[in-house]
């Protein structure tokens, strides 16, 4: 089969396709009261995020920011505190700074074409082209990581898919499929069709409805696609935090905006230095990002926890302040809450965990006091 489909085969393609749709699509809450807002949101937080943990988010996000200009209006902190546990949080920030933008420079108003939209902070040609096709009706593709496997299976393509040159080949391939005035049908079922049945392992071939025309199935080996580079061995570091207690509220920290995990609050600390121990990483930390020195007391818990790119195993310590002048010399802001309060923070995975960890040794602290005074 060639790569370069003619006509004929490109409506054999996309009828099948599009009636695969019609009776397969899944009952998802961004395809019901469509809006430009609530397709955008839901396309940005379905990057690298399967759909059924997307759901319960979503509807939370919509439901507490109705609209561009509420998303616009509510603080980062909002945001990043709504989208806590989804993850990749450079998503919210971008999103908040483009309905910013949006508010400002297009009355409110997402842009309407994918020129346009690729202006926006966070949106990429996918985003773009999801949103321009399915509420606006360009024909352009909105090719992600699913659709690409389909294209790769289809049409036996061989290279590198993490190549920027590849994925700009399967943009192309896609567009040749393209149905003229039902791209966003087009381009969801596309994807659907990767998401339930063209799956990574064990795809469902006998529910596909490309397969007579696959190449990869032809040759009997689909999971051999997409080809990619070879992993390389995910790096590990030893990350200490400290729990500091002053008159019944904790120190807590903010991470600068630039930073990965960027305006997430913590429990102040860092990396691990090859040779130091895990106080000596700590005082040090404490030095260089608020200027404070410390002594490490008893540890209060290790949690393991794996990123995209690495992996950390996090100390943390109860701590206690020596010497030295509260000041932010490598975080956004810094405060002194009760740990009741810390709920209320946008907070890492890893970070949320020791707060709950001192939550519930405070607590169990209370029990055995006497007359439940510490």
């Amino acid at each position: 089969m060639s790569c370069s489909p003619d006509n004929q085969a490109q409506a054999i393609f996309a009828g099948r396709l599009l009636a695969w749709f019609t009776h397969h699509a899944r009952d998802l809450p961004w395809r019901r009261e469509r809006t430009p807002y609530r397709v955008w949101v839901a396309e940005v937080m379905l990057q690298q995020t399967r759909a059924e943990t997307v759901v319960s988010y979503y509807d939370r996000f919509v439901n507490r920011f109705s609209g561009i200009q509420a998303l616009a209006h509510a603080s980062l902190e909002e945001v990043l505190k709504a989208w806590e546990g989804l993850g990749y949080y450079a998503r919210a920030r971008h999103l908040h700074a483009a309905a910013g933008e949006v508010t400002s420079g297009h009355n409110g108003q997402l842009p309407d074409t994918f020129k346009e939209l690729l202006d926006l902070p966070g949106i990429g040609r996918y985003t773009a082209g999801a949103i321009a096709s399915i509420m606006f009706g360009e024909d352009v593709v909105a090719v992600d990581g699913n659709a690409r496997r389909v294209l790769c299976r289809t049409f036996g393509i061989y290279e590198d898919v993490t190549r920027a040159k590849v994925q700009r080949k399967l943009e192309s391939l896609a567009a040749k499929l393209l149905p003229s005035g039902q791209a966003g049908t087009f381009n969801e079922a596309l994807m659907e069709l990767g998401a339930t049945v063209c799956t990574p392992r064990a795809p469902r071939c006998e529910d596909c409805p490309w397969r007579t025309l696959c190449q990869a199935y032809a040759q009997g080996d689909p999971e051999s696609l997409p080809k990619r580079r070879p992993r390389q061995q995910v790096p590990h570091y030893d990350v200490a935090a400290a729990v500091v207690l002053r008159e019944g509220r904790v120190l807590v920290a903010q991470r600068n905006v630039d930073d990965m995990l960027g305006g997430l609050w913590e429990f102040p600390g860092g990396k691990c230095k090859e040779g130091e121990t895990l106080p000596e990483c700590l005082a040090r930390e404490m030095r260089e990002e608020l200027g404070v020195n410390v002594k490490v007391e008893k540890p209060l818990i290790t949690i393991e926890h794996g990123y995209t790119h690495f992996r950390i195993t996090l100390h943390s310590f109860h701590c206690r302040l020596v010497s030295g002048d509260l000041r932010c010399l490598d975080c956004a802001a810094f405060r002194w809450l009760a740990p009741t309060k810390l709920d209320a923070l946008p907070m890492s995975v890893a970070d949320r965990k020791v707060a709950q960890a001192l939550q519930q040794a405070l607590r169990q602290d209370a029990k055995r006091a006497p007359n439940g005074t510490p």
